[in-house]
């Protein structure tokens, strides 16, 4: 027996830790003044912030979310609130909060400026990315938190979209991109918005791409897909999931695109 599901998933990611990661949510206070955030500094979104996600939102608006998954600290909160209430199809979307989804944990580092994290690597021999802190998070225990999410992830599509499974369901063709909101997704029946943050998604990204063995959009380097992100930055995932009698599978992983930014231009028209 072989059935099986596609899933898109739409990040929106807050870089609010170090310096390069994906996806920006809105903009806060700490972000401002290059202060470390992590998950002891919990901060709400600035003006700024509030007006890149509403941009987001309207960029967004026409896509129906079947499910969404946010970290349970308020500037991610505070930006699916904004997406979803601009959102034409899924305003009534339950929003579940998962501390799966929390910033990397920073320990001693946070809400100190990131130039006292990056003279804490330095003195260590190593990369700002590869350093953890006393008391912060290491990357490998912050894979295992994505790992954990993914499942979790999995077990909720099964469950709500039962009806989305098809024995007769193929891998999706690679998605024709032309710069819209719905490239990849329009024969896509499920589909997850989840906001997280910069620093967990870089380390995500990084396990979809070279653990996972995620395709990616022709023509884009590698590098481009660990590059820094602006706030709301948007990324687009497939996964094709299937159930055989082992159990669920993931059949296939396909990035769309990473790091976009264009719904960011009407904000530049109007400063």
């Amino acid at each position: 027996m072989f059935v099986s599901m596609m899933l898109s998933v739409n990040s929106l990611f807050l870089i609010d830790a170090v310096s390069n990661v994906l996806h920006y949510s809105g903009e806060t206070q700490y972000n401002r003044d290059k202060l470390l955030q992590g998950q002891g500094v919990d901060t709400p979104l600035s003006d700024t912030g509030h007006q890149q996600a509403m941009a987001a939102g309207r960029y967004l608006k026409d896509l129906h979310f079947t499910n969404v998954f946010v970290s349970n600290l308020q500037r991610a909160m505070q930006t699916a609130e904004i997406i979803l209430g601009n959102n034409i199809h899924s305003s009534a979307t339950e929003m579940v909060l998962d501390p799966l989804l929390r910033e990397r944990g920073f320990g001693v580092a946070e809400g100190k400026p990131k130039e006292h994290l990056k003279n804490m690597a330095n003195a260590a021999g190593l990369a700002c990315r590869d350093y953890t802190p006393p008391g912060g998070e290491t990357l490998e225990q912050v894979r295992t938190r994505f790992r954990k999410f993914l499942k979790t992830l999995y077990k909720s599509m099964v469950e709500d979209h039962e009806s989305a499974f098809s024995p007769h369901l193929s891998d999706p063709e690679e998605p024709v991109i032309n710069g819209l909101a719905d490239d990849g997704v329009k024969s896509v029946p499920v589909h997850a918005l989840v906001v997280s943050h910069g620093a967990f998604i870089r380390v995500s990204v990084r396990h979809l791409i070279e653990d996972l063995q995620c395709s990616v959009p022709v023509g884009v380097r590698i590098n481009q897909l660990f590059s820094p992100c602006p706030n709301t930055g948007i990324s687009r995932f497939i996964f094709s999931l299937c159930r055989e009698e082992s159990g669920l599978q993931v059949s296939r992983i396909h990035c769309v695109f990473v790091n976009r930014k264009e719904h960011l231009e009407e904000l530049k028209l109007c400063n």
